[in-house]
């Protein structure tokens, strides 16, 4: 991320968190609940662009793979699965330890940086995704710009937000906070994006919105696809043809 995004303060919040986020009970649960939901409209996208066998085990064979904002490596891994070659970049230091620490465990070949996104070679990717950091950032313009820099031509790109309604201020800023789903600090719901401002930046960018759909609660299985986008959205973009 360029110098004019990163927020030191949102970076060291995260950063915080480093040491227990792979344990899918510790503070960050509701990401491992989100993962699986996000992964099968990441998985989805990728079919339908690339024209890809739903039961082909790996989609992003041959293919470079960027992750924006990516933790500890809760994406970058699946992604690495799928057979992509991935980069991850984080803001704070102390998730791209955790996450090359992780990696090494499973015996993954993941290229991780910490800081600027502008700082890393000048490489195009494939795929870019950027789960929950827009709304982190403190340029959102800008940051869109810089992953809109980084996708190659007939690229793929994939982002998730939470959506500022006052739905979304009541459960995911207010009660998730205070009943401790998820750490105290995590999200400032003025910083939220609606769908047609995240559209807007991403038009600004040169890019074409080809898909959103809702990642709404699910009483069976925490998250599920579609549905209402009052909490929370995806989005898929691509350079126009």
């Amino acid at each position: 991320m360029s110098a004019a995004t990163i927020n030191p303060q949102e970076a060291a919040h995260f950063g915080a968190l480093a040491a227990d986020w792979w344990d899918p009970h510790g503070s960050s649960a509701m990401l491992h609940r989100l993962n699986p939901v996000r992964l099968a409209y990441i998985r989805e996208q990728i079919d339908l662009h690339w024209q890809v066998d739903a039961r082909e085990r790996h989609p992003l064979a041959g293919r470079m793979a960027l992750d924006v904002g990516c933790g500890a490596g809760l994406l970058a891994e699946p992604l690495a699965r799928m057979g992509a070659a991935v980069t991850g970049v984080d803001a704070a230091p102390e998730n791209i330890a955790a996450a090359r620490a992780h990696a090494a465990g499973q015996g993954l070949a993941i290229t991780y940086f910490w800081g600027e996104l502008a700082a890393l070679p000048a490489t195009r990717f494939d795929l870019v995704t950027s789960m929950e950091v827009v709304e982190h950032v403190t340029d959102p313009a800008a940051f869109i710009g810089e992953l809109a820099s980084r996708l190659a031509p007939g690229g793929l790109m994939i982002l998730s937000t939470p959506n500022r309604t006052m739905l979304s201020k009541l459960l995911l800023v207010e009660a998730a906070e205070r009943v401790g789903a998820v750490p105290r600090g995590t999200h400032d719901w003025d910083q939220f994006l609606k769908p047609d401002e995240l559209t807007d930046l991403l038009e600004g960018a040169g890019l074409e919105v080809i898909d959103r759909t809702g990642l709404s609660p699910s009483a069976a299985k925490g998250f599920k696809l579609g549905g209402s986008e009052a909490l929370n959205y995806l989005v898929a973009a691509r350079w126009p043809d």
